[in-house]
């Protein structure tokens, strides 16, 4: 369980999130939802210790995060920014083993190597292991950033808009394997994302954020309602469920839009 308890972030005098109180449950999907501007990849950098909030505390469990060595919450936590920018000429195997670093410092051991080739096997990339990450689609390099960050073997992962620019075949595959590590390995799975479709559908869990602050949380039934989305994103919501899950219709809305 990740919680976060009355957490600010200002910069000047831009408060970016203000009184947010949240809990993550252990081994569940959790998904940021909220428009653009809430304060979603703020909170996931915070838990990510790659910000450091102006007020507030982290958990880990029962532990601050801030009184976690750096080195040793590595071990416990991986993230994956959005759209990774990694200018150097690797293969996805060498990529992918930039997610021992925690464990090995570079100089890769048998079990490191074991990390890296179940990592590439779980995402299916066995046939992409050598080739070039400059030279890989859009999709194809996202699933090898998702395998760097799966070889790290933490409990809990942290993925901002992992599905940016992915055709819908490429985010269906990413989506499935999040819900895998969750259901098979246990892991921890908190992801910013747009798609409220998928969300909808892939999650356990929903934190909503806007203006900087919690406007709803809980588990998916409970969050993904149409008067809740309404007022979320000011836009009319359908919510239709089928055999294969609940499409959020919110196209061609009737009225201004809010």
């Amino acid at each position: 369980m990740i919680t976060v308890h009355n957490i600010h972030k200002a910069y000047g005098a831009k408060t970016v999130l203000s009184g947010v109180s949240a809990q993550f449950p252990a081994q569940r999907v959790t998904s940021l939802i909220g428009p653009n501007g809430a304060g979603k990849t703020t909170l996931l950098l915070l838990i990510a210790r790659l910000l450091e909030p102006t007020q507030g505390d982290i958990l880990i469990g029962d532990r601050r995060v801030s009184g976690i060595r750096i080195s040793e919450y590595a071990k416990h936590v991986a993230t994956l920014r959005q759209s990774p920018d990694f200018n150097l000429r690797l293969t996805v195997e060498e990529l992918v083993a930039f997610g021992r670093f925690p464990y090995s410092r570079g100089a890769l051991t048998p079990e490191d190597h074991h990390a890296i080739d179940e990592a590439i096997a779980f995402l299916s990339l066995e046939a992409l292991r050598r080739a070039y990450i400059d030279e890989l689609s859009g999709g194809q390099r996202q699933m090898a950033f998702l395998a760097m960050t799966i070889a790290q073997q933490t409990n809990v992962l942290l993925l901002d808009e992992p599905l940016n620019n992915l055709d819908m075949k490429h985010a269906v595959q990413i989506m499935r394997a999040l819900r895998r590590l969750c259901d098979e390995h246990g892991r921890t799975v908190i992801l910013v994302i747009h798609d409220i479709n998928f969300a909808a559908n892939y999650s356990d869990h929903i934190v909503a954020l806007k203006g900087g602050t919690v406007r709803f949380c809980g588990p998916v039934a409970e969050a993904v309602t149409e008067a809740r989305l309404q007022e979320l994103y000011g836009l009319d919501f359908q919510i239709i469920q089928g055999e294969r899950g609940r499409l959020c219709n919110y196209f061609n809305p009737s009225g201004e839009l809010k």
